[in-house]
């Protein structure tokens, strides 16, 4: 090409990059419709995890459960729960992450446990995650990986953390790699590693596609000594992976708890008012993740159970406690249930009601009457 004409192409070039910035650089004002303060009011990043397993899912959900003109989710792809815990605490706009429940004691190892006790809190416990082991057929008990090449995903990932401490507790020194998981089914078919760890709420969709033309399987666990004091049991059936577990001989494994991770805002902050929206909207609504079409994981989880070692974030906690208010009977309530019971009447719901406003208005009565009566002494 001649100078003048590679000058004019640069020219065109840097015209229509300034034509393309300019409409995309466009003042939110100039777009009919559009409010960016309200946008951006109502908006959160929550971080999750790698494009084959389970956080981006529920993540996914509920961008599309809870999207709406005041309220918009971003899901984010992060690089692990060890990751999230320190993108909650450091990074910009991210507000929310789904971490293991296991993550926080690693934080130990860089001096930063003080700060995540004071910087973190979570909104709800989510659901257990199991662990996967795939190895060939002829490695039957996790004992064999013993000097053998295991990977365990990368280095500040969940799976990476937890595989780790479960060796350590079994007391098994494999030959530990780091590679993405998406690399490790590779090499896994190719003999570089013998096996291959991810720990994710089950089905993970990567997993049960991988192809093991009958050489791999899922590999059992023991829940024992000190595992048991950090992990649950769980089990694999044949429905979960086909091609990996065999016909009416489910495996044995381990899972973790896994939640939904806070920075912890000060109260009435443009922050904390974001993270109060979205509790609102997730606990409000949550029967919808329950529907078909959410990720099964939804099924497992109980929007009000503890988590040792953590605290509760004030708006979830405010939330629960109100609905907790509004579900517990009235003194009436309780009074009328109790002599019901005591009687042992059965009736239908309509007569219970009905019965329980002449109830009401046979107690209002007699207090007044008691009134009336004081009054005259």
């Amino acid at each position: 090409m001649r100078a003048p004409s590679l000058r004019r192409a640069i020219q065109a070039g840097v015209i229509a990059a300034g034509l393309l910035s300019s409409i995309v650089c466009a003042p939110a004002q100039t777009m009919p419709g559009f409010n960016a303060s309200r946008a951006n009011k109502g908006t959160l990043g929550v971080v999750s995890g790698g494009a084959d397993g389970t956080y981006i899912r529920i993540a996914a959900d509920l961008a599309n459960v809870l999207d709406n003109k005041d309220l918009r989710i971003l899901p984010m792809i992060g690089r692990g729960s060890l990751q999230n815990l320190k993108d909650i605490m450091f990074l910009r706009g991210v507000d929310i992450g789904i971490v293991q429940m296991d993550a926080r004691e690693q934080l130990k190892a860089e001096n930063l446990q003080d700060d995540a006790i004071r910087r973190l809190r979570f909104i709800t416990r989510l659901y257990n995650e199991e662990v996967h082991i795939i190895a060939s057929r002829e490695i039957t008990d996790i004992r064999q990986l013993e000097g053998k090449k295991v990977n365990i995903d990368k280095a500040g990932s969940g799976t990476n953390l937890t595989a780790r401490l479960i060796f350590d507790k079994l007391g098994i020194k494999p030959e530990l790699t780091t590679f993405d998981q998406a690399a490790s089914y590779a090499k896994l078919k190719s003999g570089e590693i013998q096996a291959a760890l991810y720990v994710a709420g089950r089905p993970v969709r990567a997993i049960a596609e991988f192809q093991t033309d009958g050489q791999f399987h899922l590999l059992p666990i023991p829940f024992e000594g000190e595992i048991a004091e950090s992990y649950f049991p769980a089990r694999f059936e044949t429905v979960d992976y086909p091609q990996l577990v065999a016909q009416d001989k489910p495996v044995d494994t381990l899972a973790v708890g896994s939640l939904l991770a806070v920075y912890n805002w000060p109260e009435n902050t443009d922050r904390y008012n974001r993270v109060k929206r979205f509790v609102d909207a997730f606990f409000s609504r949550f029967d919808e993740f329950l529907q078909p079409g959410r990720h099964p994981k939804w099924k497992e989880v109980n929007l009000a159970a503890d988590v040792p070692g953590w605290e509760r974030i004030k708006a979830a906690q405010d939330w629960l406690d109100r609905a907790a208010t509004a579900g517990k009977p009235s003194p009436e309530e309780q009074t009328f249930e109790s002599f019901m019971e005591s009687r042992g009447i059965a009736v239908s719901a309509e007569q219970r009601e009905a019965l329980f406003q002449d109830f009401l208005a046979w107690r209002n009565d007699r207090q007044r009457a008691s009134r009336r009566a004081l009054r005259q002494d």
